[in-house]
């Protein structure tokens, strides 16, 4: 699982990068704002109207048009695939809102697996399972009941569990949605808005509700697919699976198996790494600036910088001293750069590779003796690449290991501390 296969999942900043489009928001912003304001005013009278009428088309048609005031447009396609006899709604998850716009569609009730319960989440439209469910065997349980039950409106999951940008590929669908009924309605969701993203991670839904006030239109659009039903012999995770690549087919996205759990952990690894960066960073001049104005200290910077890549080199001695100056020059840290280094040995072994002299020139270098002692290779190599991502982990934690036992044998036989230890 790579990094940047996480990273086109997720926008983490909501602004964008484009100097036009950002030119363009600022101009808007002014009237964003007042949109927002009056739009607030109008959400109420919407959650008073959605309460006041009883659940039936009526409602949910006045309902839908005064949410096209607020700037939720809904549109659908295949309607007449919707079947009336489904039990259960299979959804990508892309807003905190996807819940309420296919209630707009059709009836059906989604459960709140995560959050707090009573009036706030029946203000937010999902479906209270009470305080007694706590593990996830009690809630597959109680929602089977529910969906066996004849009276009972359709239940809607999102087995993805999360959040995603909904533009480059579906999380990883949990097992255990597709254990409630042997036939399901997939329905496909693509959202859309202009300036900004349709959401970013650790935005609560208040934030969300606030941007979509402040932005003209958003566009939620529905695909209704076929109903699908389990065959004889499969099993709830190869069931998840083929209506996974289903849905990644229809959006024209990819199907990973990034987990909710991997997005956690990305995030609170970009947010120590944030913190990391900002900490080395702290008090540091900006070297454009020293370069702006004063000479001199530019000069005295280069020093600096220079005797640092000294200090990185005595560690790593066969990195090229000119990588290390260009991972200095961002972090600013020492420890930072042998850190950076060593997990990315690839960058720079590729560099020694092609600076390899060939020719007369290799024969010069090959005939003149080395004083330095046969050292093993300093980028180890994985015996395999492993199938799972458990697998894929602990081969990159040796690696991690292996490069950290080279750097510290290398530093205590420069420094003569193996000496003075037997002493």
């Amino acid at each position: 699982m790579e990094t940047r296969g996480i990273d086109q999942m997720f926008d983490f900043q909501r602004l964008p990068n484009d100097r036009f489009i950002l030119l363009l928001l600022l101009l808007y912003s002014p009237v964003g704002v007042c949109l927002m304001l009056l739009r607030i005013f109008i959400g109420v009278h919407v959650f008073l109207v959605s309460c006041a009428l009883p659940d039936s088309i009526v409602r949910r048609f006045i309902v839908r048009i005064m949410c096209s005031v607020l700037g939720l447009h809904v549109r659908q396609n295949n309607p007449r695939l919707r079947d009336k006899t489904a039990r259960l709604y299979i959804c990508n998850h892309v807003t905190h809102f996807d819940h309420n716009i296919i209630n707009l569609l059709t009836s059906c009730n989604t459960p709140l697996l995560e959050g707090p319960v009573g009036f706030l989440c029946w203000a937010r439209g999902f479906m209270e399972l009470g305080q007694g469910v706590q593990s996830r065997a009690e809630l597959t349980e109680t929602l089977r009941r529910y969906c066996s039950s004849p009276a009972a409106l359709p239940l809607l999951l999102f087995p993805e569990e999360d959040t995603t940008n909904g533009r480059n590929g579906l999380l990883k669908f949990s097992s255990w949605p597709f254990a409630m009924s042997d036939t399901i309605q997939p329905v496909a969701l693509l959202v859309k808005r202009p300036f900004i993203s349709v959401n970013i991670p650790e935005s609560s839904w208040l934030t969300e509700l606030l941007w979509t006030f402040f932005i003209p239109f958003t566009v939620y659009h529905v695909r209704w697919l076929p109903l699908l039903s389990k065959e004889d012999g499969e099993s709830h995770q190869e069931f998840a699976i083929k209506v996974q690549e289903l849905l990644a087919t229809e959006l024209g996205v990819i199907s990973t198996q990034i987990t909710k759990a991997d997005k956690a952990e990305h995030i609170k690894r970009k947010r120590h790494t944030a913190a990391q960066t900002a900490h080395s960073n702290l008090g540091a001049r900006p070297r454009t600036v020293a370069q702006g104005f004063l000479g001199t200290n530019a000069g005295a910077e280069d020093i600096r910088i220079a005797r640092m890549a000294q200090q990185v080199k005595e560690v790593l001695p066969d990195v090229p001293l000119s990588v290390i100056t260009r991972d200095l020059l961002q972090t600013n840290c020492v420890d930072t750069t042998i850190t950076n280094l060593l997990e990315n040995t690839d960058q720079f072994t590729s560099e020694v590779a092609v600076g390899t002299p060939s020719g007369p020139a290799k024969q010069a270098a090959s005939s003149t003796p080395s004083v330095t002692p046969s050292t093993p290779n300093l980028k180890p190599a994985a015996s395999s690449f492993g199938r799972t991502p458990i697998d894929r982990h602990m081969s990159l934690h040796e690696r991690k290991e292996a490069l950290y036992e080279y750097a510290r044998r290398r530093y205590i036989e420069k420094h003569g501390l193996k000496k003075q230890d037997d002493l």
